[in-house]
């Protein structure tokens, strides 16, 4: 089997790098949701080597997933856990959780349930950190994410780009507090939130 290749992943690792940086400096275990092929996973755990960085996916796409991580053989890059959202997240614990190109993938239900589960592994001050495209006000943010949710939705009604302000109801319903909102390449996002009560 060869490795699966994401180009999305290519183009737009090192962008997310530059926020996680500053942002993880003091981040001792990270646990990434959804992580697809390993190319996020592989080039952010080589630059934050202070760090283990726990990969998790269905586990339909976790043989793809492990040919990254065993070539890269990063010694802050443990085996993958098979995660399916609705059944929870594994307690950790984790100090921040990671998701990328994943909450329009989702069906919103699992979107849900991935909120009710940082609620349970996420101490106080624990960060979670969503990259991709996301709606504000109800409103695509351009052409090209109107196209993709399009797609998104002709493939599985279930899914589709979500909007800024259901999410971050369900952060704050989570006990978390919008951090950091910054704009990346191609109409994407990267928001990022604090743990500030504990239910």
């Amino acid at each position: 089997m060869d490795k699966p290749f994401a180009p999305s992943c290519e183009r737009n690792k090192a962008p997310i790098l530059q926020v996680l940086k500053p942002l993880y400096a003091r981040v001792s275990r990270v646990l990434e949701v959804g992580s697809g092929t390993g190319q996020h996973a592989v080039h952010f755990a080589a630059a934050l080597p202070h760090l283990v960085w726990q990969c998790s996916e269905v586990p339909a796409n976790l043989r793809g997933l492990r040919l990254w991580l065993d070539e890269a053989a990063l010694p802050n890059l443990p085996p993958p856990l098979a995660l399916d959202v609705s059944q929870g997240l594994p307690p950790g614990p984790w100090d921040a959780v990671f998701t990328a190109n994943t909450l329009h993938i989702m069906g919103w239900s699992e979107v849900q349930r991935l909120f009710d589960g940082l609620a349970a592994v996420l101490p106080q001050d624990g960060l979670f950190t969503a990259y991709g495209p996301f709606n504000v006000d109800g409103r695509f943010t351009s052409e090209g994410n109107a196209r993709f949710d399009a797609e998104l939705r002709q493939a599985d009604p279930r899914r589709g780009i979500r909007d800024l302000q259901a999410v971050d109801a369900l952060a704050r319903a989570a006990g978390l507090q919008l951090l950091a909102d910054e704009p990346m390449p191609a109409n994407n996002r990267c928001f990022s939130w604090r743990r500030t009560t504990l239910r």
